[in-house]
């Protein structure tokens, strides 16, 4: 199969140009193509992996994915889907996200013997002289066809800088340096970078007189509209440090029955013909397809080790069996308990609650559980022989578990 009949099966496809001839060019020769990631956190979350994730079929199917990091472009800052101005990061915060981002990236994409190339848009924006720049690249580029597009657009009415005003042009620079650099003719990413990735592909065409094409996917959206992958805590990030394995186990575990389909085709390699089995479970046996989901997005994320660790905690948790050790866990000194034993606060200090006084609320609505007992007295401490040689276990409502354990 096609690799782009590949991603229109799996529900990867939002629009693309020259489709004709971008199934030509596909067909004729390995081609390199690329998709640009801002590092603007030290994490990737999975609203950025839908891409990474069409690199990875790409790839399989022979072609060399780019993967660009913003050195550059992360210190403007997008305007996409931006109501104000995004804060101004440093240049040592920017390649340090840089450094923390590759290692999630590899787990999709194979970098070695030259099979994909990241590369850093800094390389060439940071040094980049103003008069010489603007002559090359922003006679090519006309200000009223720019007030057009959507990104620019959304933001005039509440204020748009001249800074972000001039992303588009150093995003189709990128492009043009790509395909000067590595023979780069493709660039993919997100619907809300449609406008952004047009400028580009025509300035390589202006330029070069070279065929460019532009290739967008769906962004990873609920059957309702919503953003996918926001959780009371916030984002559903790749970094253990910020959502454990298990909790992002449990989020894909917990998703909406009329989601998982799409999810398996978009975030699993499995075949079509198993997503389609799976997504055709209804009633309590969609519980299977769940599984299957949390495990393979939670493997391709953390690990093989982990995915396990995760499912046998899930399953010990709720009553399936198991071994419970793959539960969030957070340690605590007898020093900070003598100090202060409220469960409560133990709570907070495993981050089941935001505060003592939503820890109270918690407890006097009966949604706290020590093992298997419920707790309603919000003045209720606990002891140095509640932990037992493996710790205490929390539970918040059905769904929301943490083991403590205590050390010297």
């Amino acid at each position: 199969m096609h690799i782009l009949d590949t991603l229109k099966d799996r529900g990867f496809i939002a629009q693309m140009t020259f489709e004709e001839d971008l199934y030509k060019q596909l067909e004729r020769e390995s081609t390199t193509l690329y998709v640009g990631l801002d590092p603007t956190a030290d994490s990737l979350h999975i609203g950025h992996m839908i891409p990474v994730y069409a690199m990875a079929h790409f790839q399989r199917a022979g072609h060399r994915p780019i993967i660009l990091m913003g050195g550059g472009t992360a210190m403007i800052g997008d305007p996409s889907g931006k109501t104000a101005l995004r804060a101004m990061l440093t240049r040592e915060t920017i390649d340090h996200n840089i450094r923390s981002i590759q290692a999630q990236l590899s787990r999709l994409v194979d970098f070695a013997e030259g099979r994909a190339i990241l590369a850093d848009n800094g390389d060439w924006l940071r040094g980049l002289n103003y008069i010489d720049f603007m002559r090359e690249i922003g006679a090519f580029f006309s200000v009223n066809r720019m007030l057009t597009a959507e990104c620019y657009k959304a933001r005039l009415e509440k204020g748009l800088s001249f800074l972000e005003f001039t992303y588009m042009l150093l995003q189709s620079y990128d492009f043009l340096e790509l395909f000067r650099r590595y023979g780069c003719r493709v660039q993919v990413g997100g619907d809300d970078q449609w406008s952004n990735m047009l400028g580009g592909a025509d300035l390589i065409r202006r330029k070069e007189s070279q065929d460019a094409y532009v290739t967008t996917f769906k962004l990873l959206l609920t059957s309702d509209g919503r953003k996918m992958g926001k959780t009371e805590a916030g984002a559903l990030w790749l970094d253990a440090a910020r959502v454990s394995p298990y909790d992002f186990y449990q989020y894909w575990r917990n998703l909406d029955d009329a989601d998982v389909q799409k999810c398996l085709a978009l975030l699993t390699f499995l075949s079509m013909d198993e997503v389609r089995r799976l997504g055709a479970l209804r009633d309590a046996d969609i519980n299977e397809a769940k599984r299957v989901l949390a495990y393979e997005v939670t493997k391709i994320a953390h690990g093989e080790q982990a995915a396990a660790d995760a499912q046998q905690a899930a399953a010990a948790l709720f009553g399936d069996g198991g071994d419970r050790g793959g539960a969030p866990r957070v340690d605590i000194t007898a020093g900070q308990l003598a100090q202060d034993a409220r469960l409560t606060t133990l709570l907070v200090t495993a981050g089941l609650a935001a505060s003592r006084g939503e820890a109270r609320k918690l407890v006097q609505g009966g949604g706290v559980y020590l093992g298997e007992s419920p707790v309603t007295d919000i003045d209720h401490t606990v002891s140095a022989a509640d932990f037992g040689t493996d710790g205490l276990l929390l539970r918040k409502g059905k769904k929301h578990y943490c083991r403590v354990t205590l050390r010297a």
